[in-house]
């Protein structure tokens, strides 16, 4: 028996707040946030929210697979050649399958291992640079990833014009050639944010 007193592990994933995002004069599609709140020791942040739209699932789930190809992987909501993205209840429909998708997924160790899932939920980097991190092409690790993106979340354009200024007037120790991870106006500054650990793919 477990003592009383002994925090259980928890995750809590939500997949919502579906928005229309337009591409171009004809093109558009839905992304929806996914919010992690848990107080898993193996995730590097414990609360979260990034924005993903559904090919990503597809990537996310495509990589999975490949890397465990024993485990027969939750199915995601079927691809609708001409989904509808005015349709609130397609719209839901697959919302709710992204979430039970996620939900699954987080429940399994072997998965949860895998540094393309947390760079997934926890970071807005793009699949193509997602595989760089994990393939050590960055100059940042995973874990660093994960901490600047939550430090430019909390970032107030103030500060970055303000941080910005600094840079300016900086001596030569600035690494501007750098870029840092992300799709951020802040992605030439160097990564501040304190370490932890993470389990990281070789």
């Amino acid at each position: 028996m477990t003592p009383k007193h002994e925090k259980q592990e928890f995750i809590t994933v939500l997949v919502r707040d579906p928005r229309l995002q337009k591409e171009d004069f004809w093109h558009s599609y839905i992304d929806y946030e996914i919010f992690i709140h848990t107080n898993s020791m193996c995730f590097t942040r414990k609360t979260s929210c990034v924005r993903r739209r559904f090919r990503e699932f597809v990537w996310l789930r495509q990589r999975l697979q490949s890397n465990a190809v024993l485990i027969q992987l939750p199915e995601l909501p079927p691809k609708t050649p001409f989904f509808n993205t005015n349709n609130p209840h397609l719209v839901d429909q697959r919302r709710q399958g992204l979430q039970d998708f996620l939900q699954k997924i987080l429940q399994n160790p072997l998965l949860l291992s895998d540094s393309r899932l947390h760079l997934f939920i926890q970071t807005q980097l793009s699949p193509e640079e997602i595989e760089a991190c994990v393939s050590g092409q960055t100059k940042y690790s995973v874990a660093e990833a994960i901490h600047e993106f939550a430090c430019l979340k909390r970032r107030f354009p103030i500060e970055q014009e303000e941080r910005k200024e600094e840079e300016n007037h900086a001596d030569s120790d600035s690494e501007s050639s750098s870029s840092g991870p992300g799709h951020s106006s802040d992605d030439g500054s160097s990564l501040r944010c304190k370490r932890s650990t993470i389990a990281e793919e070789p």
